[in-house]
């Protein structure tokens, strides 16, 4: 055997081992009302880049929370600003990788079968319950009831909410007519052919709806970061505006 078989057999052995990069498996934890568009844009980077997307969908405030006590997620994604801002301060996000996604509107829902109407003389007719998330923890609740009380009419809701866990289980609650109204974002509404928007939320009337995106401090591998990334090219971003989501200048 020649003197460098040795070497030759060492470098397509090294070369082997190199191959393409290696598939990663990137858990990502998003607020519930991403679901249906988020959903479709990791598919997408599944099917560019090879790696594995595992999604866990539920209120901010659960998931913000399970990250706190050092759940394995690679991304987060929150509904609104406050929770994203919890966890940074406690160090538990990468607080340079942070990024506003996307925004929403928040709208009064019903049934189907029901019309477009002006928002406070519709609560006030209203004599059943009226589906919200949490209003003390969840981001779909919360901003409800800082706009129902700017608008002078929590006192009209509060006796009546139905308080779920996330915001998708509010809208299934008026979906399965549990309850004649409900209070979501628009792109859930969109999701949802049982329900119709009755009423949209002047965007005045609370703060804005933003969606903002990080890396997960001690978990921030080069696979979640590529998919952060591709959250923001105009495809995913393309995807994201088709459900209702609106794009926020970063």
């Amino acid at each position: 055997m020649p003197a460098f078989a040795p070497l030759i057999h060492v470098a397509l052995c090294a070369l082997l081992m190199a191959g393409p990069a290696a598939a990663d498996r990137i858990t990502v934890f998003a607020a519930a009302s991403l679901k249906t568009a988020l959903d479709e844009a990791t598919a997408g980077f599944e099917a560019e880049t090879g790696h594995e997307v595992l999604v866990s969908f539920a209120g901010s405030s659960v998931l913000a929370r399970q990250i706190g006590l050092g759940a394995p997620a690679n991304l987060f994604i929150s509904a609104n600003e406050e929770w994203m801002d919890s966890l940074e301060a406690q160090g538990h996000i990468i607080a340079t990788s942070r990024r506003n996604l996307l925004s929403n509107r928040l709208v009064l829902v019903g049934s189907a079968r029901q019309k477009p109407a002006e928002l406070a003389p519709v609560l006030a007719r209203n004599t059943g319950r009226v589906a919200m998330a949490l209003v003390d923890a969840v981001p779909a609740g919360i901003y409800g009831k800082v706009a129902l009380t700017n608008l002078g009419l929590w006192s009209l809701v509060e006796p009546r909410a139905a308080q779920t866990d996330n915001v998708r289980a509010a809208l299934a609650l008026v979906a399965t007519g549990a309850t004649p109204l409900g209070i979501v974002y628009a792109t859930d509404a969109l999701a949802e052919p049982q329900v119709s928007v009755i009423a949209t939320f002047p965007e005045n009337s609370h703060p804005p709806i933003r969606y903002p995106a990080a890396l997960v401090t001690g978990r921030g591998t080069e696979a979640a970061r590529d998919l952060l990334n591709y959250l923001f090219n105009p495809e995913a971003q393309a995807v994201f505006v088709r459900y209702g989501f609106l794009p926020v200048e970063n």
